[in-house]
C-alpha cells in the first residue's frame, strides 16, 4: 500500500522556459524509498473543492538500494492548468500533499539483453536521470550498451541534457542522442539528430535478440515508437511504456 505524506519545497530552478525542477523533503523527516522509474502523485483540490491529483516521476538520482532525503521532480507548464498554478508558483517552504511511490517502469534485474534503448520526450526523460546509477552498474558488466534518444523541439528544451552528455563522456557504453525536431543547436554536437525520436529509431536497427526498449513521454511518440519497434520484430514483452499526458 502506498504511503501518504506531505512534502516541503526546499529548492527549485527553471530547467527550460516552461519546465521547473523542484526539490522536496518530507515534512515528517522520513526518507523516501523508491525504485528509479517510479512516480509520486500530488494531491490537491480545484477551486470548486473537487479533489484531484497529478503524477510525476521521481527525478532524484539513486540506485534504489537506499531511501533518499531529497525528492526531485520536473513540472511542465500547462496553460490554465491547476497543477501548474499549484506547483509553478509554490514558494520555498511551501507544503503539498503526496503519495507513492507507484509504477513498474523500472529496470529489471532479469533483463539480460545486450542493448537498452531508452526513448523520451519532454519530462519523460526524468526516470532515466534517476536510473543513471543503475545504468552505471549495467555498463560495468562490460557486455551491455545503453542508448538514450531524447526528443525536444530545441536545445533549450533538452532537460538535464548536460548531465546526460557528461555521463556519456565518462561511460563509453552510454550513448546520448539529442533529437531536435524544430531548431538545431547553434553549435551542433556530433551525437545530435534531426527529427522526431521515433524516426531516428531506425538508425539504430533494433533487433529482438539484442534489444529491450523503454518509452516514456508524449503519447504520440510512445505509440509511434511502439509500432516501429514491433515492425522491427521486438515482442511486446521487450517494450516497456509510460505515457505522460498534460492535464489541466
Amino acid at each position: 500500500m502506498a504511503d501518504h505524506f506531505q512534502l516541503r519545497l526546499v529548492d527549485s530552478y527553471m530547467l527550460a522556459p516552461a519546465v521547473r525542477h523542484l526539490v522536496f523533503e518530507r515534512v515528517d523527516g522520513q526518507p523516501l524509498a523508491f525504485q528509479p522509474g517510479q512516480f509520486l502523485q500530488v494531491h490537491f483540490h480545484y477551486d470548486d473543492g473537487t479533489a484531484t491529483k497529478r503524477s510525476y516521476s521521481v527525478a532524484t538520482i539513486g540506485d534504489g538500494s537506499s531511501p533518499v532525503r531529497r525528492i526531485e521532480i520536473a513540472v511542465s507548464y500547462v496553460e490554465g492548468g491547476a497543477a501548474t498554478k499549484l506547483l509553478g508558483d509554490l514558494p520555498e517552504g511551501g507544503v503539498i500533499d503526496a503519495s507513492g511511490p507507484y509504477g513498474r517502469f523500472c529496470l529489471q534485474d532479469t533483463d539480460t539483453h545486450p542493448r537498452y534503448l531508452l526513448l523520451a520526450t519532454g519530462t519523460g526523460v526524468t526516470p532515466y536521470r534517476a536510473m543513471l546509477p543503475q545504468i552505471e552498474k549495467l555498463l560495468a558488466k562490460g557486455d551491455r550498451q545503453v542508448v538514450l534518444l531524447y526528443g525536444a523541439r530545441s536545445e533549450a528544451e533538452l532537460l538535464y541534457g548536460e548531465e546526460f552528455e557528461a555521463f556519456a563522456k565518462t561511460h563509453p557504453g552510454f550513448l546520448f542522442h539529442g533529437c531536435l525536431s524544430r531548431e538545431a543547436r547553434a553549435v551542433p554536437r556530433p551525437t545530435d539528430r534531426s527529427g522526431h525520436v521515433q524516426n531516428v529509431l531506425a538508425e539504430l536497427g533494433p533487433q529482438a535478440d539484442r534489444d529491450i526498449a523503454y518509452l516514456c513521454g508524449n503519447p504520440n511518440m510512445v505509440d509511434a515508437a511502439f509500432a516501429a519497434l514491433k515492425e522491427f520484430g521486438l515482442p511486446v514483452s521487450q517494450i516497456r511504456r509510460e505515457k505522460y499526458i498534460s492535464s489541466r
